[in-house]
C-alpha cells in the first residue's frame, strides 16, 4: 500500500521528521521557491496536511487539496486553520492538547515570577559590576498572597491557577460560565472587572475571532500602572497596539509576553521598553512536551488513514 500524501506547513525537529517521512510521503510546502506552483503540482495528491498552531491551513491551500481529509496541528492553538473551508468539505481537524498543559502553565508562573522580581535585571547587576560598585539591587515587588486573575480558565488556566494556590494569590478568573472545578475561586464574568481586581492577569484564552483583542485599552487600563500582563495564549487576543501605548505611557505597569503578531518579527516597539519580558513563544518549548506534540500529530495521521478514531479532534 503506497504511503499517504501529507503537505508539511514547516519544519519538524529530527525526532518527528524521521518518523513521519517513515510512514508518509511527506512534500515539504516550507521548502518551495515557487508556492503556488508547488501546491498546482502536489495538491492533488495531497490527503492529509500537517501543520503548526502559528502557521495553520488558509482557505487557499485547503482550496488547492481537493483531496484532503485531514489536517493535524501540531500545537493547541488552532486558529490558524480555516474551519469554515473544512466544516463545508468535511475535513477532520486535530491539534495536540494537554501534553503541552503544564509547560505553558509552568513558564507562565516563571514569566511573572521573572518580571515581578526584576531577575533579568538583576542578573546583568551582578554581571555588569553594579552590584559592587552601586550596592543593592531596586527593590521590586513581591509575589506572594496577592491578586491574580485568569482570563480563561480551560486546560491551561486552570493549571496556572493551581500554581497560582501555592504561592498563597487572591484567585479570581473570567470564562463563559462559572466551573464548578473552581469553586475556591471567584467568578468574574466581564473580563474589565477581572483586571481591575487584579496584580496580575494571565491570559490563557484559546484564540477565535470571538476573542480578538478581548485584551483591549479597558481591560489594559483597568489592570493599570501597577499590574503586570502576563499572555501564555495568542497574540490576537491582545490589542498590541493599545498594549504598546499603555506600557510606554505608564498606564499598565509592566507585561510578560511569550506571543506576538507578526512573530518572529515582533513591532521594534517592545525591544526598548524597560518594563516588557520577551520571550520567543516558547512556553511548550522542553524536549519531554516537543516529542510528546510530534508524536500526537502523528498518532493522528495514522489513526486517520487506517480508519480509526481521532485521538484529538477538533473537527
Amino acid at each position: 500500500m503506497s504511503k499517504p500524501d501529507i503537505l508539511q506547513m514547516g519544519p519538524y525537529p529530527d525526532w518527528d521528521q524521521v518518523p513521519l517521512e517513515q510512514s508518509f510521503h511527506m512534500h515539504r510546502y516550507f521548502e518551495a521557491a515557487d508556492e503556488a506552483g508547488f501546491l498546482a503540482d502536489v495538491g492533488p495528491k495531497v490527503r492529509g496536511i500537517a501543520t503548526r498552531g502559528e502557521l495553520g491551513a488558509n482557505a487557499s491551500i485547503i482550496a488547492a487539496c481537493p483531496n484532503l481529509e485531514v489536517i493535524s496541528v501540531y500545537g493547541v492553538g488552532f486558529d490558524a486553520v480555516d474551519l469554515a473551508a473544512c466544516r463545508a468539505r468535511g475535513i477532520r481537524v486535530t491539534n495536540t492538547p494537554d501534553v503541552l498543559t503544564n509547560d505553558v502553565a509552568d513558564l507562565g508562573v516563571a514569566m511573572m515570577l521573572v518580571q515581578s522580581r526584576g531577575m533579568i535585571g538583576a542578573e546583568t547587576w551582578v554581571k555588569d559590576g553594579s552590584w559592587a560598585a552601586k550596592g543593592l539591587y531596586p527593590l521590586k515587588r513581591r509575589v506572594w498572597g496577592r491578586r491574580a486573575g485568569v482570563l480563561g480558565l480551560g486546560r491551561i488556566g486552570f493549571e496556572v491557577a493551581k500554581r497560582l494556590a501555592g504561592f498563597d494569590m487572591e484567585i479570581a478568573y473570567s470564562d463563559v460560565s462559572a466551573k464548578d472545578f473552581a469553586k475556591d475561586w471567584e467568578f468574574i464574568a466581564d473580563p474589565v472587572a477581572l483586571a481591575q481586581r487584579s496584580d496580575f492577569l494571565f491570559v490563557t484564552l484559546a484564540a477565535s475571532t470571538a476573542t480578538r483583542h478581548i485584551v483591549g485599552a479597558k481591560v489594559i487600563e483597568a489592570l493599570g500602572p501597577e499590574g503586570m500582563l502576563i499572555n501564555i495564549s495568542r497574540a490576537s487576543n491582545i490589542d498590541e497596539e493599545a498594549l504598546l501605548e499603555a506600557l510606554e505611557t505608564g498606564k499598565l505597569g509592566s507585561a510578560a509576553l511569550d506571543v506576538f503578531e507578526g512573530e518572529p518579527n515582533l513591532n521594534p516597539r517592545f525591544l526598548t521598553l524597560p518594563n516588557v519580558l520577551l520571550q520567543p513563544h516558547h512556553a511548550s518549548g522542553t524536549l519531554e512536551t516537543r516529542q510528546a506534540m510530534g508524536k500526537l500529530v502523528r498518532d493522528n495521521l495514522t489513526a486517520h488513514f487506517a480508519g480509526e478514531a481521532l485521538l484529538t479532534p477538533v473537527l
